[in-house]
């Protein structure tokens, strides 16, 4: 096997990835990391937004380099059907991102009754089927192609707090809260990267987690968006070490090392990107 010289070692040219949840705000930055390192970009999500997504990278990096597909993830027997769609008609896959998950109300986000005290059994539900069970699907049929192919990288998106608490003072006297079944569930995906490493590792394809601290949807007109000027992004950025908050295309080292040949021999691993917020 030859040794990857340094300017191809985090190339991704001639590779497929697919990307669930690429229309969201850290989704849309992955997305166009991954096409500017080379790769071809399957585009996988929930809102109609991608395909307008799909476009503007299309007229960017080349309509043959972006393809775009729309799904209801929680209903499972469509999502399945496009797994196993894309499995069969598109270029085999050597990159799965697994991004996707359901910030919104429905799992508890940024509402009264997502809080501990009152939380219920279907927004838990929703949490772990979208932070673990989309997940699981993709791996399942992507992956397993990917062990017959005795290739590939799975990268899972989880969250610094699948390994640290919220702080309960961040939450006071505002409208924004993480419900408890979001950091359950994300650990929860740590345990599937691991699990997945380990049972995949033999036949060459390695599994990999990233856990995203303090990035700010500044501006953004999503239900899980801040304003600049909130005073709640300055409780964030006293958190980190760094004194600031993340920067969406911070992310981007993480996901191409783990999707390149520089992490060839690294599996069941998290890298934790939050500006040192978990180091005290």
């Amino acid at each position: 096997m030859s040794v990857p010289i340094s300017e191809t070692l985090f190339s991704l040219a001639g590779k497929t990835a697919l990307l669930t949840g690429s229309a969201g705000f850290l989704g849309q930055h992955m997305a166009r990391a991954l096409l500017r390192y080379g790769a071809d970009v399957i585009l996988l999500g929930r809102s109609g937004r991608i395909f307008e997504q799909r476009e503007q990278l299309a007229t960017e990096f080349g309509s043959d380099a972006v393809r775009a597909h729309q799904v209801d993830m929680y209903d499972l027997e469509q999502y399945e059907a496009l797994l196993r769609q894309i499995e069969r008609d598109e270029k085999p896959i050597d990159v799965l991102v697994n991004n996707a998950f359901d910030f919104s109300e429905r799992t508890g986000f940024n509402s009264p009754v997502g809080r501990f005290d009152v939380s219920t059994y279907d927004q838990w539900l929703s949490c772990f089927i979208s932070g673990v069970w989309w997940a699981a699907l993709s791996t399942q049929i992507i992956g397993g192609q990917m062990k017959l192919r005795r290739t590939g990288s799975i990268v899972n998106i989880s969250t610094m707090y699948a390994v640290v608490a919220p702080d309960p003072a961040l939450y006071e006297d505002t409208t924004y809260f993480n419900p408890p079944g979001y950091p359950a569930a994300k650990a929860g995906l740590l345990s599937l990267t691991r699990y997945t490493a380990s049972f995949f590792g033999p036949s060459q394809v390695r599994a990999n987690a990233i856990l995203p601290g303090p990035f700010s949807n500044i501006g953004g007109d999503t239900y899980n968006s801040v304003k600049q000027d909130d005073p709640f992004i300055e409780r964030l950025k006293a958190k980190t070490a760094l004194k600031r908050t993340g920067r969406a295309w911070e992310l981007e080292g993480a996901l191409i090392f783990l999707a390149s040949e520089a992490s060839s021999f690294v599996t069941g691993q998290s890298i934790v990107v939050d500006g040192g917020w978990t180091i005290t």
